[in-house]
């Protein structure tokens, strides 16, 4: 049988009276079925939960912050989410542009835009010297009156910030954060990631660095002109004025409001709940796929199913999907994932375990977005066999072989992730309008069209 909330009013109990006319014009086995699965999956989360059940796979309400992961030296509050939610969808905040016309055409958005799932749309972000949006930020395209060496592209595909709470490092190869994993490595990546001294989590360091990697400008002057001045303000009434318009606390209020973008009213987080009729059988099927015979929970667990690990899966690199590099030393750093950032060679190759939550608004998969499909790279992932010959067979993962899936399991599993994992309402999390008036997430001219704002 099926398992209803059911409320005592006279709505509630026609529907369940429907429901029933329903269940018996209909196979019965196939409701048999669903509450097998129901049961099973169950099993499987208490099993791979240590005991602690669906609530160990729970995200938190946005708005609680108690249980949302954060760092002791940047505590999370309402003051500080207002101002980083419009810190990062300003394009005011690109100030600091090399070309004099691209200036204030961009934000943190540009390359996290919603419409995404807060990933890029494109094969490679485009901040500076990007130009265009299309639907989900997939027809931003280099401006070609820009100097090739004055683009702001990624090297890699970017990361989504949604669920990014539960990182305690940030990008691919961790590079970013002072604390934990990251403190043996401070010193000797000073130089190049000065933020990692300042003793903040990966989120927090994200916010500082960022800003000055992405040519952002947050300051005392853009505070007054822009009208910030009074956000920063509440946020920050601790810290003396003198000191309160700055990188810093631009980069802990980005990085407060970042930690409350979670996909908790995705159909798998109201299931988890109780809600039970959220998911259809296939998509039930492919969980209990994910937390059996797939073995996607060793790897992708917790409330937003990854972890803080670094695994070698032998996926393709940027360069082997068409992609653009315009720094072939820093091409080189990246390439090496882990390695890159420890210089140990045993990390060589190794790419921090991604969120699973919301790839359904993506267009390009792996690190390297040499896959073009999610079906592609879970199916990749179960055959075991890799793509980059530059990967020594010693490095990778011990999960990563041939499973012995057949397609339809690897269908059903696709459509756990697909739609089970997808919160359709992530536009809670951007603001209506931002203070300067400029187009988010971009406000060049053919984002202006793109986008209907101009």
């Amino acid at each position: 049988m099926f398992f209803y909330t059911i409320k005592t009013n006279a709505v509630a109990m026609s529907l369940l009276a429907l429901s029933c006319f329903l269940c018996s014009c209909v196979n019965e086995s196939y409701y048999e079925e669903v509450s097998a699965l129901d049961s099973q999956l169950l099993s499987l989360i208490d099993e791979k939960s240590n005991g602690i059940g669906p609530y160990f796979f729970q995200l938190p309400d946005s708005n609680d912050y108690v249980n949302i992961p954060q760092d002791p030296l940047n505590p999370i509050t309402t003051d500080k989410v207002a101002l980083g939610k419009m810190l990062v969808h300003d394009t005011a905040t690109g100030g600091n542009a090399k070309i004099d016309l691209a200036i204030e055409t961009f934000s943190c958005a540009s390359c996290h835009p919603v419409a995404a799932g807060f990933y890029s749309g494109n094969l490679q972000g485009i901040g500076e010297g990007g130009k265009g949006f299309g639907t989900i930020g997939d027809h931003r395209i280099i401006d070609q009156s820009m100097p090739l060496d004055s683009i702001d592209i990624e090297p890699i595909k970017v990361p989504s910030l949604l669920n990014s709470a539960y990182q305690e490092v940030m990008l691919w190869n961790g590079s970013l954060g002072g604390t934990g994993i990251n403190t043996p490595y401070i010193a000797q990546n000073a130089n190049t990631i000065p933020e990692n001294l300042l003793g903040y989590q990966g989120l927090e360091t994200q916010g500082m660095a960022g800003q000055a990697a992405h040519r952002l400008r947050i300051d005392k002057d853009f505070a007054t002109n822009y009208g910030y001045k009074a956000m920063f303000d509440a946020a920050f009434p601790e810290v003396p004025e003198n000191e309160r318009y700055t990188k810093l606390t631009a980069g802990l209020a980005i990085a407060a409001y970042n930690r409350t973008l979670l996909a908790n009213e995705s159909p798998w987080q109201d299931w988890l709940k109780g809600n039970y009729d959220r998911m259809n059988v296939q998509e039930k099927r492919g969980a209990v796929l994910f937390f059996d015979k797939g073995r996607c929970i060793n790897c992708h667990t917790g409330p937003a199913l990854k972890s803080n690990a670094f695994y070698a899966l032998g996926m393709g690199d940027i360069d082997q999907s068409n992609g653009i590099i315009i720094n072939p030393d820093d091409f080189i750093i990246k390439s090496k994932g882990r390695g890159g950032f420890t210089n140990n060679s045993s990390d060589d190759y190794k790419f921090k375990v991604p969120n699973l939550y919301n790839l359904k608004s993506n267009r390009f998969y792996g690190h390297g977005c040499t896959f073009t499909s999610l079906n592609e790279v879970v199916s990749y992932i179960v055959k075991g066999e890799k793509q980059n010959n530059s990967v020594p067979n010693g490095q990778l993962a011990e999960d990563f072989k041939d499973l012995k899936l057949s397609q339809q399991e690897i269908n059903e599993i696709v459509a756990f992730i697909e739609n089970a994992l997808y919160d359709s309402n992530l536009e809670r999390y951007v603001p209506a309008q931002v203070f300067s008036g400029n187009c988010i997430p971009n406000s060049d001219l053919q984002s202006q069209l793109d986008l209907g704002c101009n």
